[in-house]
């Protein structure tokens, strides 16, 4: 299962940047500067910076874990975006 979403922010790269370094500190982790892979033990999040936008794609085998993905991915940005108040609406496809 899949779930997408995405971020107008001029601070992209800093965000996935945050993120990836956040979660490397406890689960696999790769990244760059425009793409990211955070591999939970329950999913998967791939991340993308684009000019103006951070794409986030969320994978897991069911949906529970998809949500728990969502959820912690969620918690994590509006903690690190704080200054831009996101709102997040994940879009779930089978």
């Amino acid at each position: 299962m899949k779930a997408t979403t995405h971020l107008n922010t001029e601070s992209a790269e800093r965000y996935l940047g945050t993120l990836c370094k956040h979660f490397g500190h406890k689960v696999p982790v790769t990244h760059t500067r425009q793409n990211g892979h955070i591999e939970l033990p329950f999913g998967a999040c791939e991340l993308a910076a684009a000019k103006g936008q951070l794409s986030l794609s969320a994978t897991a085998d069911d949906r529970v874990a998809l949500d728990k993905v969502v959820q912690v991915i969620t918690s994590h940005l509006e903690r690190f975006a704080f200054r831009e108040d996101p709102k997040l609406t994940w879009t779930y496809a089978a």
